[in-house]
């Protein structure tokens, strides 16, 4: 990786320089193992008690740090120091894995297929019947794309993806390792005669724009219509997002998380990781759903849900504090 200057990151970030170091800075590391040629972050101010036994030469921090840098190191000052090292990060990303020729000869691409310009397509991946591939999308190796699906813009689809016929997947998204995009919904009716009969999924799934999907991640297809994942959603790895289910714009689901089918999500829902949300249930704009969450009805627009069964934050805490008591009351009466 090519070493830079305190200058020269600056000049990325555009902060305020505090102190000052001769090092040439490498990469960027964690502040408890970050050696002497390392930046490292200091995002909250709980974290600033590190900063004296740490080796790092250069850390990019919030404005309001309290601390001073210290002898032949520097503080970077930003008003957001975790979007901030975000562009560090970029500055020392190591490049993606390269194609040597932009179609492997072992792809298999059906001839109705329309792939654009400076699309590149890895060893063994699958494009079915009447898919169209827009510009300067990448699939590396063994990627599955089936009939009739559309790929926007500089979309990256990693190893072992799964595109499942008729969906649609918008520009500039992330479908990371063997994220299935359209399998059946999990759609079953008991039967006297049959026991359990499948109950046929006609529907797809449209992915909008600057989407996400984590490996192992799985968006079920509609029953009918479709299931639909708003522009600038990010899903975490291990992900159930179930069938006819809608996602607003700018959507968050932490991992092992899931939504039944025909969940409605507003705009900028946050879902904590391994929470559960009941099928046919409404959440609104903003809201948040902790951790191991269970939701089971609708949610009002900007409120924080806690527990299972979920309910407000505030009421959730207001009864843990009492079940804590409980049990300290009941030691001390032993």
């Amino acid at each position: 990786m090519k070493p830079y200057t305190l200058q020269e990151i600056n000049d990325v970030l555009k902060g305020t320089i505090y102190g000052t170091t001769n090092q040439k800075i490498t990469a960027p590391e964690q502040l408890e193992v970050a050696s002497n040629t390392e930046i490292s972050f200091i995002g909250n101010k709980k974290y600033e008690k590190l900063w004296a036994t740490s080796n790092a030469c250069v850390a990019v921090v919030n404005e309001d740090i309290s601390i001073a840098p210290g002898e032949n190191r520097a503080f970077i000052k930003v008003k957001n120091a975790d979007l901030a090292m975000s562009q560090v990060l970029e500055l020392f990303a190591p490049a993606p894995p390269q194609f040597l020729v932009d179609i492997h000869p072992t792809a298999t691409i059906d001839l109705t297929a329309v792939i654009s310009n400076g699309v590149k397509i890895g060893a063994g991946c699958y494009i079915g019947p009447k898919v169209v591939i827009h510009e300067n999308t990448i699939l590396y190796p063994n990627v599955t794309i089936l009939d009739e699906c559309t790929i926007g813009k500089n979309t990256i689809i990693w190893s072992g993806a799964v595109v499942r016929e008729r969906c649609h997947i918008g520009n500039d998204c992330i479908i990371h390792p063997n994220a299935t995009i359209g399998a059946d919904g999990f759609g079953f009716r008991p039967c006297s005669e049959r026991g359990l009969v499948k109950v046929p999924q006609i529907g797809n799934v449209i992915i909008g724009n600057g989407v996400e999907i984590g490996a192992n991640s799985c968006v079920d297809r509609g029953k009918f219509s479709s299931t639909v994942v708003g522009d600038g959603c990010k899903i975490d790895n291990l992900v159930q997002i179930g069938h006819n289910s809608k996602l607003g714009r700018f959507c968050i689901m932490a991992g092992n998380s899931g939504l039944a089918g025909s969940v409605t999500l507003g705009n900028g829902v946050i879902i904590g990781g391994s929470a559960s949300i009941k099928d046919h249930i409404k959440i609104g704009d903003g809201v948040i759903v902790g951790a191991g969450s269970g939701v089971a009805g609708d949610i009002e627009a900007g409120k924080t849900m806690l527990g299972y069964p979920a309910i407000e934050a505030r009421d959730a805490l207001k009864q843990w504090a009492i079940l804590k008591r409980l049990v300290n009351d009941s030691k001390k009466s032993k």
